[in-house]
């Protein structure tokens, strides 16, 4: 009888249908639409940045100062330049590495050094409380004081402090106030995810409950998967998007205010950051709001398999490290295919799409992100833009009629350049060749806007400043 059994289960093993794989390094069946949907543009040089020691400048913001009627762009190894509405001028207005300011910048590898930086909305206002005040947020070799927001880590590698400058005349052609105030001070536990993005909200008005209220990106602090499951814990600061008032005291270490409002303030836990407006973020490269909804978008950088842009609410979750976009994070080389976007707590991507994607090889890494809103390139009307960092590929989808995940929405964004369709990557190769460099592999493309939502393009491969034009 037992050999009956024994023969029957193996001739119902044989005849089985195969168990779908439920684990995979690409989650999406099909690659990113090449050729449908491609809008071309046209695109020029806008202005250079020098180089520093004979390497382009690492260009990694560009943010408008209306007050002032100036651009201003930063370098990752910390200079701050201002550049006319025109292009015509560039200046440098600060460097940090200056040995009067006493903190020197980390800019060694791709990823450390002057993150970004943010003009306070009353920059320009004399008798304001945030007149000439200015914020820069930049990794340093310097280690004292104690840190503010620490970790686990045994040998941590470097500190990213927040800095508050205040210019004596805003107008002035360099920075001329004294030394920089500490607001706040992370000690970073690897040497990779460091910081992220500054910005006040654009659309807050005067009097606002969003007036003056400064957001900042806080990365997952690094290594690969999150080791120490940082962006979920809101008892660290890592993996987080903050929302502070720098002009206010009532932090712990009394520097900077606590905005009432944040979600977590009064949620009854004495170990949660009331700093926080929204967590589980890995690497948050880019944000900006929507001038029309007042929709807040997030490029975050995936970990090994997905690329992600979401929206960010008050209080939201963004899923890492237990979710890379919209499946179930296994480990660097897995998601899970089973229950995708199955947590009704998680706030999943609005789009993602695949690092191994064939237009992007060999790697990829989102950047962006800008809602256009304005009216001098028809064709990218009502629609959100964003990247990818070393390829150099643009891409978009509509802002009014948002996806629900995955890549199919994605359609691309070609430059029109001596006659012919091309990727910012190509164009960076070209002006290489006329500088007499050899050929940029990577494009570090990162995204700037001007007045008039003029849009510009950077990159760290050629100190070139390149706009969209009509």
């Amino acid at each position: 009888m037992t050999t009956v059994v024994a023969r029957m289960t193996l001739a119902a093993l044989l005849v089985a249908p195969p168990v779908l794989a439920q684990t995979t390094d690409d989650p999406f069946s099909a690659p990113i639409v090449a050729s449908e949907g491609v809008i071309q543009v046209n695109i020029a040089e806008f202005a250079s940045i020098p180089d520093v020691d004979g390497q382009p400048a690492r260009m990694m913001l560009l943010a408008d100062e209306p007050g002032t009627r100036r651009l201003f762009v930063s370098d990752m190894r910390g200079l701050l330049y201002s550049v006319s509405y025109d292009g015509r001028s560039v200046t440098k207005y600060l460097d940090i590495n200056a040995e009067s300011w006493n903190m020197p910048v980390q800019s060694m590898g791709n990823e450390r050094g002057f993150q970004s930086f943010a003009f306070h909305p009353q920059f320009n206002q004399a008798g304001a409380r945030g007149f000439g005040k200015f914020y820069t947020y930049l990794d340093t070799t310097s280690m004292t004081p104690a840190p503010d927001f620490n970790t686990p880590g045994e040998k941590p590698t470097h500190d990213t402090v927040l800095l508050e400058w205040t210019a004596k005349n805003p107008g002035a052609p360099a920075y001329d106030g004294a030394l920089p105030r500490e607001l706040i001070r992370l000690r970073q536990p690897f040497a990779n995810h460091n910081a992220g993005h500054l910005s006040f909200n654009p659309l807050a008005a005067p009097g606002g409950p969003d007036y003056g209220l400064l957001y900042m990106g806080v990365a997952d602090g690094g290594s690969g998967g999150d080791p120490m499951r940082l962006a979920q814990n809101l008892g660290s600061a890592f993996g987080k998007i903050f929302r502070i008032d720098p002009l206010g005291s009532g932090s712990a270490n009394g520097k900077y205010g606590i905005p009432s409002s944040n979600p977590f303030v009064n949620d009854g836990d004495a170990a949660t950051l009331g700093e926080i407006y929204a967590y589980g973020v890995r690497n948050p490269q880019r944000f900006a709001w929507d001038s029309r909804n007042r929709n807040l978008f997030l490029a975050d950088i995936g970990q090994n398999i997905v690329e992600e842009v979401s929206l960010v609410t008050l209080g939201a979750n963004l899923g890492w490290n237990e979710w890379e976009g919209s499946y179930k994070f296994i480990s660097r080389q897995e998601v899970s295919l089973a229950n995708p976007r199955s947590d009704a707590k998680v706030t999943y991507p609005v789009v993602e799409y695949g690092q191994p994607d064939p237009l992007l090889q060999p790697s990829s890494a989102v950047t962006g992100v800008i809602v256009y809103r304005g009216t001098a390139i028809e064709s990218l009307a009502n629609l959100v833009i964003f990247g990818d960092n070393p390829s150099g590929e643009v891409f978009y989808f509509n802002a009014d009629k948002l996806p629900q995940g995955g890549q199919a929405s994605i359609r691309r964004i070609l430059f029109t350049h001596n006659g012919s369709a091309k990727t910012l990557l190509e164009i960076i190769k070209e002006k290489n060749a006329a500088q007499g460099k050899p050929p940029a592999t990577r494009a570090d493309l990162r995204f700037g806007t001007g007045p008039n939502s003029q849009i510009f393009l950077l990159n760290k491969r050629d100190g070139t400043i390149r706009t969209i034009v009509p």
